[in-house]
């Protein structure tokens, strides 16, 4: 999908969504069944394998071209003073990603991973959520588009990021709206906030949610309103990713508050959805249990930029080994 895309059309998406192959996912687990160590000794390994089974399809599941996919914005909320680091900053650290040098690349080449940064307008902010939405319907839709082209070269398990400076007020604000609450409920330090800066941020938020009103009732509304390009682009990646059956690995604030969206529209939508690590950010663990997430690492990673994704996919690897060795084991 290369076009722009009315909302109606992505709506009829997400009603339309393929499930689970549930024989895949019990295969699976008969095999960790029959192998010979004692009756779930490997917790959750075996619930990651499985789940890996059932949304590729592949029983036992393998995992040989893992994408780590990055999406970069920028936001004109941040000149109300909401982050400590400039604009500029989600700029430069998307050259260092280029580069080789962020910590994501390291994790990358430690796990076998390809990664992919993708720049969304970062010279053009989104409109200030506090008086305008972030985004027109047509650009939404466009940026969602562009998000779905993300596994465009084939991947076997898609591992999805975020960066943007100011970012953790947007994730706050589009929580705020799906979920209800008040900035305070929802803001956190962010990438260093301090009191002050937090009191600042809650207000955006509760300024936001005055601004858009009952507009934010609707999930993909809610979205355009007061989320951002890389929210969006975001969620066009979950979306073509459950359509090719390719499951999916979540991480950061911002991210879950962008797959919150689409569960809002459907809650059936991130079943094929993982979250990946949880971050010290408050709004983070509230926002992961409201969407039934249990996250598969808790390292304190606040990075960003995908590295709790990345670090997760090395376990999912491991799991799919892990079911694939025993399987031949059963086999023999």
């Amino acid at each position: 999908m290369t076009s722009a895309l009315p909302f109606d059309d992505f709506r009829e998406l997400l009603m339309s969504l393929p499930p689970a192959d549930m024989a895949a996912e019990a295969h699976v687990r008969q095999l960790f069944a029959k192998a010979d160590k004692p009756e779930g000794s490997l917790g959750r390994i075996e619930d990651v394998a499985a789940w890996l089974a059932g949304w590729s399809g592949r029983a036992p599941p393998a995992v040989t071209r893992p994408l780590v996919a990055i999406f970069a914005g920028n936001h004109g909320v941040t000149r109300h003073g909401i982050s400590p680091r400039p604009a500029a900053a989600t700029a430069n650290a998307v050259e260092l990603c280029a580069a080789g040098g962020a910590a994501i690349n390291q994790i990358c080449i430690a796990n076998d991973l390809g990664l992919k940064v993708f720049d969304l307008a970062l010279h053009i902010p989104t409109a200030d959520i506090t008086e305008d939405a972030a985004l027109d319907e047509r650009g939404c839709a466009a940026t969602m588009a562009f998000g779905m082209e993300a596994i465009a070269g084939g991947t076997d398990l898609l591992c999805l990021g975020d960066l943007g400076v100011g970012n953790s007020t947007v994730a706050a604000a589009l929580c705020a709206a799906l979920f209800g609450g008040t900035g305070a409920d929802w803001v956190g330090p962010g990438s260093g906030a301090n009191a002050a800066m937090q009191r600042r941020k809650a207000e955006v938020v509760d300024a936001a949610m005055a601004f858009h009103g009952a507009s934010l009732k609707d999930p993909l509304e809610a979205l355009r309103r007061v989320g951002g390009r890389e929210f969006a682009a975001i969620c066009g990646a979950i979306l073509a990713a459950r359509m090719q059956k390719i499951p999916v690995l979540l991480d950061g604030f911002a991210v879950t508050a962008a797959a919150a969206a689409l569960y809002a529209a459907n809650p059936a939508a991130l079943d094929h959805c993982l979250l990946a690590s949880l971050s010290p950010e408050p709004g983070h663990a509230k926002a992961a249990e409201r969407l039934g997430l249990r996250a598969l690492l808790d390292l304190g990673v606040s990075q960003g930029e995908g590295v709790g994704a990345a670090l997760a996919a090395g376990l999912v690897k491991a799991a799919a080994l892990t079911s694939s060795g025993m399987a031949a084991a059963v086999r023999g």
